[in-house]
């Protein structure tokens, strides 16, 4: 038929094709000069399509991951995909993006296979989800699990053929993936003790559960400009990190005197973003515990319009704050919710009740009377299936049947009578587990480095249980928690810069001929929960094998100059400056020895 057109028609044939590929990427802003103006968005996507638009009528052009969207939207095409993984086909770029909408991330080339990341509300599981997983691990995936900084689960190895087996699986046992990847609002977390903790002044259950049912069920709230973090927090004994959030809600309570009625209130932080050095500031803003919904949506409309959408490493809500500042954007935000915010001057918000930074490990008593929840370090977050069923069934015989995943990638076991916690103990440490451990291996942080990440410039999950095992042979001495969090690179998922010692992977040079191995750069100083601050970077470009020798020179000075044992980690280094530490810890025999 295409003969039957003469050399002019063919051309312009060819030159509306093109011009209707481009208004596909642009919402008709490139159809040319007099052309007919687009119809205006409608449905679920317009907001993020009216903010393409302004992006490139302002000059700017879109990144790809946003192209993607625009032709074809994760959901509309889920059944192609579905499709071509049945029959085999490794996903292509564009696919990869999509397929994060549901929870798969292909993860070539450091790997060719999906990895699943779940969502968990409040990170808590039921005994026979825990085992349904595992299960689903052994038929889909490489028989072991990994607990992640979200207080979530994710399963890796996952053939691409299997990978829709394995969500439709995970609806099977109530749960999902949805969203849990790409530029979402990702895993919900609260207190992991929500319920049980005798400190708290809420429990945040309730909350994050509703808020994730609030947000897998908008799909105006997905295909945001960047990834989102929300964080509940309780007030109680075990932080939950909410200032590495975009949004953190606290519960704080208020006195009397303050603008608004006294009681428990959530205190609203925003902006935190801890691989960017920057935590979660308070707007002084709080609000009923019920309106958090309604004010964490406003806030995430006012980012989908305004985030940045030509530049991913400037995309996130920090930005937004950084150039417009908190008022402004409350204002918007403000706007939004077509009311006023309560503020309260920190003077009438009584302080929050002291956190232990232990509380994660171990045997711990709950309000319940009689009963305790009891916490297993696992490590550097992996199980095997069979670890995870054996533990299930703990939970399920001596437990409430909860398993409570934690950011420190570990979990609790809760609702354990008195008379079943040695039991616990015991059976745990049967399957190679300890619910005790060394001041070093309870605040191991490690993502997943270079054996799953394409990103990762170094083994971290390798590399931290080498310095656990080396600190725990050469330092005995250490009586005090110190957190060490190795992440292999810039997107900090082991958040390297709150730890009291962080590593974050380097490719380290050797010889003269460019060649380079792995190792990191290394940082102190670093704070959360009632002590939060970013860390500052001390050493660069140091071989991961010479790595432990560092932080036993930290640790080792630290015990020779601390005033007593009530001096932490972060406290000493604050009062020592980071570059007398570097002094100090170069001066250590086994630095000097090395040199």
């Amino acid at each position: 038929m295409a003969d039957d057109f003469n050399a002019e028609q063919k051309r312009y044939l060819e030159g509306f094709a093109s011009g209707i590929a481009a208004a596909r990427l642009t919402g008709g802003l490139a159809l040319g000069q007099g052309a007919a103006a687009p119809s205006e968005p409608t449905g679920p996507d317009a907001i993020h399509i009216k903010a393409q638009d302004a992006a490139v009528k302002a000059g700017g052009k879109l990144v790809d991951q946003e192209k993607w969207k625009r032709a074809e939207n994760p959901f509309e095409g889920h059944n192609r995909l579905i499709a071509e993984a049945a029959a085999g086909k490794t996903p292509k770029p564009e696919d990869n993006f999509r397929w994060r909408y549901h929870g798969l991330f292909w993860l070539s080339p450091a790997s060719s296979d999906f990895m699943c990341r779940l969502r968990i509300p409040n990170g808590i599981l039921q005994h026979w989800q825990f085992a349904g997983i595992a299960d689903l691990a052994d038929a889909h995936g490489g028989g072991y699990s990994h607990v992640t900084t979200r207080a979530n689960l994710q399963v890796r190895e996952i053939k691409v053929e299997h990978g829709q087996p394995f969500l439709d699986g995970l609806i099977d046992l109530g749960l999902t993936a949805r969203g849990s990847g790409a530029d979402n609002i990702r895993n919900v977390t609260g207190s992991p003790v929500a319920g049980i903790d005798a400190q708290e002044l809420l429990d945040t259950r309730p909350l994050a559960k509703s808020w994730h049912n609030w947000i897998v069920n908008d799909r105006s709230l997905y295909g945001l400009p960047r990834k989102f973090n929300v964080a509940f927090d309780g007030g109680g004994v075990m932080p939950v990190l909410e200032e590495t959030n975009d949004i953190g809600f606290q519960a704080v309570e208020v006195l009397e005197g303050a603008a608004v009625a006294p009681g428990v209130w959530m205190r609203l932080v925003l902006g935190g973003i801890s691989g960017h050095r920057d935590l979660a500031r308070d707007t002084g803003v709080v609000l009923k515990p019920g309106d958090c919904n309604r004010v964490a949506d406003a806030i995430l409309r006012v980012f989908i319009k305004n985030g940045d959408r030509t530049n991913r490493n400037k995309s996130r809500m920090k930005y937004v704050l950084d150039a417009w500042g908190f008022d402004k954007y409350l204002a918007a935000v403000e706007e939004e919710l077509g009311y006023t915010l309560a503020r309260v001057d920190p003077a009438h918000v009584a302080p929050r009740g002291p956190m232990d930074r232990f509380a994660h490990v171990g045997v711990h008593e709950q309000v319940q009377p009689g009963l305790n929840w009891i916490g297993v370090i696992l490590p550097v977050g992996k199980m095997t299936t069979d670890q995870m069923r054996a533990l299930a069934a703990i939970a399920a015989d001596c437990g409430d049947g909860a398993i409570r995943l934690t950011v420190w990638q570990n979990f609790l076991f809760s609702g354990v009578p008195d008379a079943k916690v040695a039991e616990v103990e015991a059976r745990v440490a049967a399957l190679g587990l300890t619910t005790s451990a060394s001041s070093i291996r309870a605040g191991l942080v490690a993502c997943t480095g270079i054996k799953g990440c394409k990103f990762a410039a170094s083994d971290t999950k390798g590399h931290a249980l080498m310095i656990a095992d080396y600190i725990e042979a050469n330092v005995i001495e250490l009586d005090v928690p110190v957190n060490v969090h190795v992440t292999g690179c810039h997107h900090s998922c082991a958040q390297h810069y709150i730890g009291d010692i962080g590593l974050i992977g380097a490719k380290v040079p050797v010889g003269e001929e460019g060649d380079t191995v792995e190792g990191y750069d290394i940082v102190v100083g670093g704070g959360f929960g009632d002590a939060p601050k970013i860390g500052t970077e001390i050493w660069k470009a140091v071989k991961a094998e010479d790595c432990p020798g560092r932080v036993e020179a930290l640790l080792r000075s630290y015990l020779a100059r601390r005033t007593s044992p009530a001096e932490s980690f972060q406290a000493f280094t604050a009062r020592t400056g980071p570059e007398t530490l570097r002094n100090l810890a170069e001066d250590q025999p086994v630095l000097r020895a090395a040199a």
